[in-house]
């Protein structure tokens, strides 16, 4: 008689989620996993139906048989304050997270348990397969899925199974977010960065596999892009500020690009004009990238690809530069929350 499979907490930080949210918990109650599960949304203060379709997605699932949705308030909106409220409430020793707008693949779920077990590991995730619905999407999604988009990050261009530094979403023992702490809600980006970073820090062993592939819709907008790569950027210096040794030359090559792009606009209209070959070669390169980046995709896609990549280089480093010191004090100064739950309430 083969083992009982663990039950699974999945936990769900949502705000104005009202596009994606219904089918990312239909990718969630559709997994092939025989063991129990629990679906803990927790609520920002969304302006759209994201309320309204949280309560009908409790409702629905009341007589479930494997797998019931409840919500939890979340009143600051914040992502890491979302997840521990949502990891309070649940109860099982596996905790999966998903975003709102993530859809897991079917075995999503029973991969990564087995992946825990066969390797000792504290957390594993995998591929952040980023898909969009239009040409817009769609470049952004060659993009973040390219290394000259996004370097050798694994979790957006694939690799090998091993030992790894991060991963996309991650799935926990929850003895190892307890031990931790559980996220630092100061950082409002790079939250999972620096958690990861913890658990590393004390010993614990994170696990990339790309048997694991959750998929992503990409920002619908330049603009929301810009917003999301430059608070990407900020929140990883204060990860580098926060603790040292963990920056590596992959995270310092935006900001490089974005110096010697300024810097060349700067001397070519003072000094000399040969200056400009520097943001010349920069556009040079990403349109080239984007040509095998954009394969398969429609013309209207293609051409939008070095938009997007200028977009996140730029946004980024942008970010990381920019990044004030005051956001650092303000993290070294708070108490991480604890995730620990009272016995009483098990």
């Amino acid at each position: 008689m083969p083992a009982q499979q663990p039950a699974v907490s999945v936990i769900m930080p949502v705000l104005n989620e009202e596009r994606y949210l219904r089918d990312s918990v239909r990718h969630i109650l559709g997994q092939e996993y025989a063991g129990e599960m629990e679906v803990v949304i927790a609520l920002g203060p969304s302006t759209d139906r994201t309320d309204e379709i949280a309560a009908e997605l409790v409702r629905e699932t009341a007589s479930h048989p494997r797998a019931r949705v409840h919500t939890v308030p979340n009143p600051t909106g914040r992502t890491p304050a979302a997840l521990n409220a949502a990891i309070q409430a649940s109860r099982h020793p596996i905790v999966v997270r998903v975003d709102g707008h993530g859809m897991l693949s079917p075995d999503y779920i029973a991969t990564a348990v087995r992946l825990l077990e066969e390797t000792g590991a504290q957390n594993v995730g995998g591929i952040m397969h980023a898909e969009g619905e239009n040409a817009w999407e769609d470049a952004v999604a060659a993009a973040m899925t390219s290394r000259i988009g996004v370097g050798n990050a694994a979790f957006h261009t694939g690799g090998k199974a091993g030992p790894a530094e991060t991963v996309y979403l991650g799935v926990f023992r929850r003895e190892a977010l307890e031990r931790a702490g559980g996220y630092n809600e100061e950082f409002v980006r790079a939250q999972d960065w620096e958690l990861n970073f913890r658990i590393r820090e004390a010993g614990g062993l994170i696990w990339f596999s790309p048997e694991l592939r959750v998929q992503y819709r990409p920002r619908p907008s330049v603009r929301a892009l810009a917003k999301q790569y430059k608070d990407y950027g900020r929140w990883r210096h204060v990860v580098a500020r926060y603790h040292s040794g963990s920056i590596n030359l992959r995270y310092l090559a935006a900001p490089a690009a974005v110096c010697a792009i300024a810097a060349g606009v700067v001397v070519g209209a003072a000094v000399t004009p040969w200056a400009f070959v520097l943001p010349a070669g920069y556009l040079a390169a990403i349109t080239a990238g984007s040509v095998p980046a954009g394969k398969g995709l429609s013309l209207k896609a293609r051409a939008q690809i070095p938009v997007a990549l200028a977009t996140m280089h730029v946004c980024w480093g942008y970010g990381f530069l920019t990044s004030p010191r005051a956001l650092a004090a303000k993290v070294i100064a708070s108490r991480r929350p604890s995730v620990r739950r009272d016995p009483s309430e098990v």
